[in-house]
């Protein structure tokens, strides 16, 4: 089942938003995270994976995304804007891969002749025609749901303990969950919902797809904080972990 067609107003409505985010994001100078070398490899592991992850939507038939965007999880190994970056590059890789890169990998692995050498001037021109499936998939599959996760990072860190597992679950769980769904949310309002869906389908949809995301987002959160702590940008043991109390004084009750 196809999806909705996005009215042209939409379109241009995204590309401004799209425009502005990366424009906020490149005043923060998001390049020099990579400064830090601990960082490099597995923001070079994001850039091959991501992709991937977000063409794994078109698995779904009725058109609705499966939301395995990883942005959230960006937000807490590299920052904002760092994450917002690296969503229009993905947005083209995952759109190139739908292009061309299906199609070698199924004949590859069936044993079939492999097809003529692709005419990388047509693939630039489907790309550029495919311009508005881009701005789609860099908006309300990165932006949106990074941008929905930073902010309901920032209330749990002002508001909630400064705890390890206040971080854990709350960041890379229950937030990474309700930045999904407050990102269904807004499609609704835009009329992204395709056809033979309602709206009770369409929330629950992102609700759970939201909580699937939450899984691999929070687990992984827990991974890094207990073994690689480097990778997380947003992590310190100074601010989640409790002082260390000196021997023969335990902690007052």
């Amino acid at each position: 089942m196809a999806a909705t067609p996005v009215p042209i107003a939409h379109v241009g409505l995204e590309g401004l938003m799209l425009g502005t985010a990366l424009a906020v994001a490149l005043a923060f100078k998001p390049w020099q995270v990579l400064q830090h070398k601990p960082l490099q490899s597995p923001w070079l592991a994001a850039m091959v994976i991501l992709p991937w992850a977000w063409w794994t939507q078109k698995l779904l038939p009725s058109g609705m995304a499966l939301h395995l965007s990883g942005t959230c999880l960006l937000v807490l190994m590299f920052g904002w804007p760092m994450a917002v970056l690296m969503t229009l590059p993905v947005a083209v890789l995952a759109v190139l891969l739908e292009i061309q890169g299906p199609q070698r990998l199924t004949r590859g692995a069936m044993h079939l002749p492999a097809p003529a050498t692709p005419d990388w001037g047509a693939t630039l021109d489907l790309l550029l025609a495919r311009s508005d499936a881009i701005v789609s998939h860099a908006l309300w599959m990165g932006v949106l749901p990074a941008t929905a996760g930073l902010l309901i990072g920032l209330a749990m860190r002002r508001w909630l303990p400064q705890h390890v597992f206040v971080y854990i679950l709350g960041r890379g769980f229950i937030g990474t969950a309700l930045a999904v769904t407050l990102t269904g949310a807004l499609g609704l309002l835009a009329q992204r919902m395709p056809p033979g869906l309602d709206m009770l389908e369409w929330m629950l949809g992102h609700w759970l797809l939201g909580w699937g995301e939450a899984l691999s987002t929070g687990m992984l959160t827990a991974v890094f904080v207990a073994f690689k702590p480097h990778w997380l940008l947003t992590y310190s043991d100074h601010r989640y972990l409790p002082p260390p109390h000196p021997r023969g004084n335990p902690p007052p009750q």
